[in-house]
C-alpha cells in the first residue's frame, strides 16, 4: 500500500503511511500515543518553519518595509518561540508572562511587543526594563502609567471595522475593550506628546479566523489616513481551515490584501499567530468509552476534552476527527471529553469508522489555542507537547503530573 496525502487540515507533509496510519513530521502517530502517552499536542515543526517563510517571501514581493510579528498568545512556548526567533520573526507578547517565556525563547528585547488592555504597572516595569522594543498603548490611564518613560510606544485603534466572524473574537468595532475609537485619536496622540513617550505608530487589530480579505484592505487604508507615521501595525487575524471544506485565503493574498492599500513608504507590521501554528498541530487521544444510546446517538469519550481544547465549549468552534490508523468512515459519532460537565463535547457528528475502546483518534488544526487555553479541570494534568521533524520526536514541554498539581500548594 503506497503512503497516502491526506486533507489541507492536517500539518504539511502529513500522509497516510504503508499501514494506513497518520505520519506527521514523518511521524507515526500511533508509535508517539504509545510512546509519549495521551492527550498529548503533536506539531510538525517543518510546517511552522514553512509558513514563517511563507509570510517573509510575501511581504518581500511588494515592499522591503515590513516585520513579520508572532502572535504568542497562540501557542506560548519556549520552543516555537525560539524557532521563530531563529526565522528571524519578531513577537507580540499579551502579558508579563508571555513576555518571560518569548525572552526565555531568546528573542532581542528590541523585536517584541507588549500588548494587553490592561497592562499592570509591574508589566509595564518589568518590560521596560528589560528593553522592550515597543509597547502597544490601549488606554489614557496607561499613558499616565508610562509618563516620563521615554518608552517607545505604538497607539492601539478601535477603526469601527467588523470582520465576519464570531462576536467572542472580534476586536476592532467601537463597542470593544481594546484600544483608542477613532473619534480619541488626536487626543490620545498629544497626551503621548505630553508624557514625553516616542509615539511611532498606530496599531489595530479587528478580530481572528477572518476569512474574507477586504476587511483587511479597509484597515489598511483607515490606518494609513490617520496622519504619517513610520509604522503601521495591522495586526493579524487571517482564518485556517478547521475542516476540509474551509478554504482560507491563502498567505500570499492576505499580504497583498494588506499591501495593497497602505501608503507608500511605510513599515507595515502584521502580527500572524493562528495562521502560523494552527494547522500545524495536531491533538491525539485514546478512546475510553464507546456509548451507543438506541435511535439518539453514538458516544466517543476519549481521555481529554475541555481541558485541553476549551474552544468549542468557549465559542463553538467546530473540528473534525479521524481513527489515526483508519481513516474515513461512515460510523456518525459525538467525540466527548472525560470532565464532569454535560457540554464537554469537542465534536458533534464526526464519521468515524467503527470507533473501539483503545483507538486513537487524532484532531488536527489544534495548533492555535489548545496548548495557550490547557487548564487543570478536574485536576487533569496538562499534555505535553511533541515535535516532529523528520522521523524524530521530541518532547518540548514535559506531560504535567499529579505532584505538579499540589508543587505551589502552601
Amino acid at each position: 500500500m503506497a503512503a497516502v496525502a491526506v486533507s489541507h487540515v492536517y500539518p504539511l507533509g502529513s500522509r497516510l503511511n504503508a499501514r494506513g496510519r497518520l505520519e506527521v513530521g514523518g511521524c507515526d502517530v500511533v508509535e508517539l500515543a504509545r510512546e509519549f502517552g495521551t492527550p498529548a499536542y503533536v506539531y510538525a515543526e517543518d510546517d511552522m518553519r514553512a509558513r514563517a517563510r511563507a509570510y517573509k517571501q510575501a511581504f518581500r514581493a511588494h515592499t522591503d518595509r515590513f516585520e513579520v510579528v508572532y502572535a504568542a498568545k497562540a501557542f506560548p512556548c519556549t520552543a516555537v518561540l525560539r524557532m521563530f526567533a531563529e526565522e528571524g520573526l519578531s513577537a507580540d507578547v499579551a502579558s508579563g508572562g508571555e513576555l518571560h517565556l518569548a525572552l526565555a525563547g531568546g528573542f532581542d528585547p528590541a523585536r517584541l511587543y507588549l500588548h494587553g488592555n490592561n497592562k499592570s504597572l509591574a508589566e509595564l516595569d518589568y518590560a521596560i526594563g528589560r528593553g522592550v522594543g515597543h509597547i502597544v498603548v490601549d488606554s489614557f490611564d496607561e499613558i499616565e502609567r508610562l509618563r516620563g518613560r521615554s518608552q517607545r510606544v505604538m497607539l492601539r485603534v478601535t477603526p469601527g471595522i467588523k470582520p465576519t466572524t464570531h462576536s467572542y473574537i472580534q476586536t476592532g468595532q467601537v463597542d470593544s475593550k481594546f484600544g483608542f475609537p477613532v473619534a480619541d485619536v488626536p487626543r490620545a496622540v498629544e497626551a503621548c506628546r505630553r508624557a514625553g513617550l516616542d509615539l511611532a505608530g498606530l496599531h489595530a487589530h479587528i478580530g481572528s479566523q477572518i476569512l474574507e480579505l477586504e476587511v483587511f484592505e479597509r484597515l489598511a487604508e483607515a490606518l494609513g489616513g490617520m496622519g504619517a507615521w513610520p509604522l503601521l501595525n495591522l495586526g493579524g487575524g487571517l482564518g485556517i481551515a478547521y475542516t476540509a471544506d474551509d478554504e482560507p485565503p491563502a498567505i500570499q493574498d492576505y499580504v497583498e490584501a494588506l499591501v495593497r492599500r497602505a501608503p507608500q513608504g511605510v513599515t507595515i507590521l502584521c502580527e500572524p499567530g493562528r495562521s502560523l501554528v494552527g494547522n500545524a498541530g495536531v491533538t491525539i487521544y485514546t478512546v475510553g468509552t464507546v456509548k451507543q444510546i438506541a435511535g439518539v446517538r453514538t458516544y466517543v469519550a476519549v481521555d481529554g476534552g475541555m481541558s485541553d481544547n476549551l474552544r468549542p465549549m468557549l465559542y463553538g468552534a467546530r473540528y473534525e476527527a479521524q481513527i489515526a490508523d483508519r481513516f474515513g468512515g461512515s460510523d456518525r459519532c459525538t467525540i466527548a471529553g472525560k470532565h464532569c460537565e454535560s457540554g464537554d463535547i469537542l465534536i458533534r457528528d464526526a464519521r468515524l469508522d467503527d470507533p473501539r475502546p483503545g483507538d486513537v483518534l487524532v484532531v488536527p488544526a489544534t495548533g492555535a489555542y489548545g496548548h495557550a487555553m490547557a487548564n487543570n479541570y478536574n485536576a487533569l494534568p496538562r499534555p505535553p507537547v511533541i515535535f516532529c521533524r523528520e522521523g524524530d520526536a521530541r518532547v518540548v514541554v514535559r506531560r504535567e503530573t499529579y505532584d505538579d498539581l499540589t508543587v505551589r500548594d502552601a
